[in-house]
């Protein structure tokens, strides 16, 4: 008989354990691929989406808690959600929103408004909410992009958001303190998002990238939920920005 501890066979404590992580976005993608790897690491799920038939899909998948359908963009949808959660939460991943590109001389007023709240104007709205739901040295964490960092015509207001971003960020985690707020910025990820933006190009972008990145092949929605697990288990990660884009940045 063997009084061995787990630790002596290589075996480890799930590193969310106990926990509660809230998906604002969480049917599909880089949310749903974080859901999964937080419920292996012993983390209870909530899913928001807009879909309420591909968010059941999804809750079933990961065992979720509960789930809420509705549009994240909506101010009063938004704080009836985290009005109506059951109990303090330990960290909020917001992957809602999708870039809005075309030329800036093309978009009317209510265009550009909608494309910049799609990202840090709704970033805001949850960070108002984490500020009384999540524990303290719990995460906020965002998704922005890595894209729009080489300027060229036809980006829209997705360049001036990614360059905000970062400064938002790290402004947003000294007010929230002891709550961590960090940022994610991916590059190319192949999720049905992309899929819907690329539409026929689809496969021919995919080939590009395995023959250009570094890496040797395209980034996917576990490699950034891999990062997004490791900013929520490590408590000394905060106000920073954190890339994922298999060196996209290096080669154009």
């Amino acid at each position: 008989m063997s009084d061995a501890s787990p630790a002596a066979h290589g075996r480890r404590d799930p590193a969310l354990f106990g926990q509660t992580l809230v998906v604002i976005g969480g049917s599909a993608g880089i949310g749903l691929a974080t859901a999964r790897q937080a419920r292996a690491e012993g983390a209870t799920v909530i899913l928001t989406g807009r879909d309420p038939e591909r968010l059941r899909t999804a809750a079933a998948e990961v065992e979720a808690r509960s789930t809420a359908a509705f549009d994240a963009n909506d101010p009063d949808s938004l704080r009836q959600f985290f009005s109506e959660l059951p109990g303090p939460i330990d960290h909020v991943l917001v992957t809602a929103g999708s870039p809005a590109y075309g030329r800036l001389l093309d978009m009317d007023s209510e265009q550009a408004r909608r494309a910049i709240s799609a990202h840090m104007v709704l970033a805001l709205d949850v960070a108002r909410h984490a500020v009384t739901t999540v524990r303290p040295g719990g995460t906020l964490l965002l998704l922005g992009g890595t894209g729009a960092r080489r300027l060229r015509a036809g980006l829209g207001t997705a360049p001036a958001a990614t360059a905000a971003m970062p400064v938002f960020t790290a402004g947003l985690a000294l007010e929230l303190a002891p709550v961590r707020v960090n940022l994610i910025a991916a590059g190319f990820v192949d999720t049905p998002l992309s899929a819907r933006l690329l539409g026929d190009h689809l496969e021919a972008r995919r080939e590009e990238l395995r023959a250009t990145l570094p890496i040797g092949r395209v980034v996917v929605p576990e490699d950034v939920a891999a990062l997004a697990v490791h900013i929520m288990t490590n408590t000394a990660l905060t106000g920073a920005t954190y890339d994922v884009d298999g060196g996209q940045q290096l080669v154009g």
